[in-house]
């Protein structure tokens, strides 16, 4: 809270799901100066894994944004800070900054070396870019050798940025970056710096990559955002394409559109967002678990007819193979529940878990997710089918929210849809067992003692050898290929 003429109420960035400590900023939807209502959307940020969009709590007048599109913030540190409309002239900039200070940096350098965030993690900056041929701000000059500026250590008391008609050479969006003056005030440092902003503005690094992806030339749009600002519905109008969710894509560092080729011609892909996360799940996983994998051949004609059979009964409401083979591993794990627990290594402990939080590997253009039906065991076979299409559809589309892609106690993978008959998968980290189906081609099979054509799969089981040893894992991994050969062995468990 300030203590100047006004009152002001800082909201922090909540927790968003299990185990993440911060979130990047995606857009902003508000600017300094407009005016939120209670639980009115102000920005889209990315976690490790999902898009959210985040409400604010408090009504009022918004005084700052703290944090650009591209940087990282962390969990319980100040979002964006709002006065009250009853009463006050204003906040007190002295109180704001006081505020700041008190949080670790100035309003330059917000949520950079506060102590408060994960050690390690670097701000991503964007980078203030306008249509081509123009100056900004900043930036260095083709041919000149003086750095880029940097902001000073300890900055002077945050300029509040208002709305209006004055400021339409330096429009208070989102993602704009400070520029420190040469007293430490921000802003540009001369009038020359002043007028080159006029040009058509790009503060997004999504509406840059859009616009590159989409072959638009920014510099014939004009920007409909404050100040003439270029948003990605000028992008998306220019090309006549309906609008896009950015969540699909993790943002690319400001610095550059994409994966950047060197001079030798490689191409460095930055490791970051839930790209970097999935790879530091999927080596703690190697690292900590001492994994085996076995696989069996099955003839899944039966299972194919069984499905048919009950798709031809409910035509409204069809069964996939991939909800009956779940109801199969549930079968499994029910006379099996050693594998449906994880190892707590600091407890020293294995905990079985008394339900089935059934995980389903779903690829994304995100990348590789798995969202949790929880307590899965409870679902009726159509519900699973049910539950199952609506999950996968919604983490491709990228709007499932971090609880549900966080909490599961086995994971079911179809590789068998990437064409591969099979695998031996990495274990789902802290789960101790992951069951890999291939797929479902025509193979010779002995059928009581003649060679027939049926439909035949590869099933695998990788686990947790510290959870079991190989007769749990070969009497489940038995259990699921009999049910898949003869379904009606489902029935005798159910």
């Amino acid at each position: 809270m300030g203590d100047g003429r006004m009152s002001t109420r800082d909201f922090l960035l909540p927790d968003l799901g299990e185990g993440l400590s911060e979130a990047e900023i995606v857009e902003w939807r508000v600017a300094v100066g407009d005016v939120v209502t209670v639980d009115q959307t102000v920005v889209e940020v990315e976690t490790a894994k999902a898009v959210v969009d985040v409400p604010c709590p408090y009504p009022g007048r918004v005084v700052a944004l703290h944090g650009a599109a591209g940087e990282a913030r962390p969990v319980g540190q100040p979002l964006i800070t709002i006065a009250p409309l009853d009463g006050g002239d204003g906040p007190d900039p002295h109180a704001t900054y006081r505020e700041e200070e008190r949080a670790g940096s100035g309003n330059v350098l917000i949520g950079y070396g506060t102590g408060h965030g994960v050690p390690g993690r670097r701000r991503r900056r964007p980078r203030l870019s306008s249509a081509p041929g123009s100056a900004v701000p900043g930036s260095a000059v083709p041919g000149s050798a003086a750095p880029e500026s940097v902001a000073p250590a300890r900055p002077g008391p945050p300029a509040v940025v208002a709305s209006g008609p004055s400021t339409a050479a330096q429009p208070a969006t989102s993602g704009s970056p400070v520029v420190p003056g040469p007293s430490g005030t921000s802003g540009p440092s001369t009038t020359s710096d002043r007028s080159a902003v006029v040009a058509p503005l790009v503060i997004s690094p999504i509406v840059r990559r859009l616009a590159k992806e989409r072959g638009v030339d920014l510099a014939s749009l004009r920007g409909t955002g404050p100040g003439g600002v270029i948003r990605r519905a000028d992008v998306e109008s220019a090309t006549g394409a309906p609008a896009a969710r950015p969540a699909a894509v993790p943002d690319a560092p400001a610095a550059h559109v994409g994966p950047a080729p060197t001079a030798d011609g490689d191409v460095i892909v930055p490791l970051t967002g839930i790209r970097k996360v999935i790879a530091d799940k999927l080596s703690r996983s190697r690292r900590e678990i001492p994994e085996v994998t076995i696989w069996v051949d099955v003839d899944a004609t039966r299972l194919l007819e069984t499905r048919a059979a009950i798709n031809a009964a409910s035509p409204d409401a069809p069964v996939g193979v991939l909800a009956l083979l779940a109801r199969i591993c549930l079968s499994g794990l029910r006379r099996y529940p050693q594998l449906n627990a994880r190892v707590d290594t600091e407890g020293q402990r294995i905990v079985q878990s008394a339900g089935v939080h059934l995980g389903i590997a779903a690829q994304t253009d995100r990348g590789l997710v798995v969202p949790v039906l929880r307590d899965a065991q409870r679902l009726t076979t159509g519900e699973l089918a049910a539950a199952l299409a609506e999950t996968t559809a919604a983490a491709r589309a990228g709007t499932l929210p971090p609880a549900r892609l966080t909490g599961g106690t086995f994971t079911l993978n179809n590789y068998g849809v990437f064409g591969v008959d099979g695998s031996t998968p990495i274990i789902n980290h802290p789960e101790a067992a992951l069951l890999g189906v291939g797929r479902i081609v025509d193979k010779p099979w002995v059928v009581d003692g003649q060679l027939a054509v049926r439909k035949v799969t590869q099933l695998s089981l990788t686990f947790d050898h510290r959870v079991c040893d190989g007769g749990v894992a070969g009497g489940f991994l038995r259990h699921v290929a009999d049910c898949v050969e003869q379904p009606a062995l489902l029935v005798a468990n159910v």
